[in-house]
């Protein structure tokens, strides 16, 4: 081909075509933005194919066009809204587990009411599993003492509990 002759459009992709699609794949790491980053440079370059060629290297303007039709892309879809299926529906044949939390809240507000003593051997008793003589060992008192502290504990936690459900109906 000489310096003045244009090759036609469909020759060069034909010819070129497989080598713009690697480079826009190296471009985008992604074949199916590459086919379309490749396709948008092409379809730009079409309808001016002779001027490009005239201008110099067409093969370095289409593959700056891809380079730019790849950025075009991204821009364009970081700016839309991007169609979803059908929110998926609620399950409610799961069991819901904010009514377990806003009870242990409720609880440990209780507990917090309570003097540190009986607090203590409650927290030790019930939420650490430890029997009688090991709590007595952590408080520095009798198994019997531990015994009462969270008979009081609970005594008193009950008569809260069914004076705050009394205001609540």
């Amino acid at each position: 081909m000489e310096a003045d002759e244009v090759p036609r459009f469909e020759v060069w992709v034909r010819e070129r075509g497989a080598a713009m699609l690697r480079f826009g794949y190296l471009v985008t790491r992604d074949q199916g933005r590459a086919e379309e980053a490749v396709q948008d440079a092409l379809v730009a370059a079409y309808p001016r194919w002779s001027r490009i060629c005239r201008a110099g290297d067409p093969e370095a303007y289409v593959r700056r066009s891809i380079v730019n039709a790849d950025i075009s892309g991204w821009r364009r879809f970081r700016r839309r809204e991007t169609p979803v299926a059908d929110a998926p529906a609620p399950k409610y044949d799961q069991p819901d587990h904010a009514g377990d939390v806003a009870e242990q809240d409720a609880v440990w507000a209780l507990c917090a009411t309570l003097p540190k003593r009986q607090r203590a051997a409650v927290v030790l008793r019930y939420y650490e599993g430890l029997p009688d003589a090991a709590i007595a060992e952590i408080l520095g008192c009798t198994a019997g003492t531990v015994r009462s502290q969270i008979s009081r504990a609970l005594a008193t936690l009950r008569t809260r509990l069914s004076v705050a459900e009394e205001v609540q109906t």
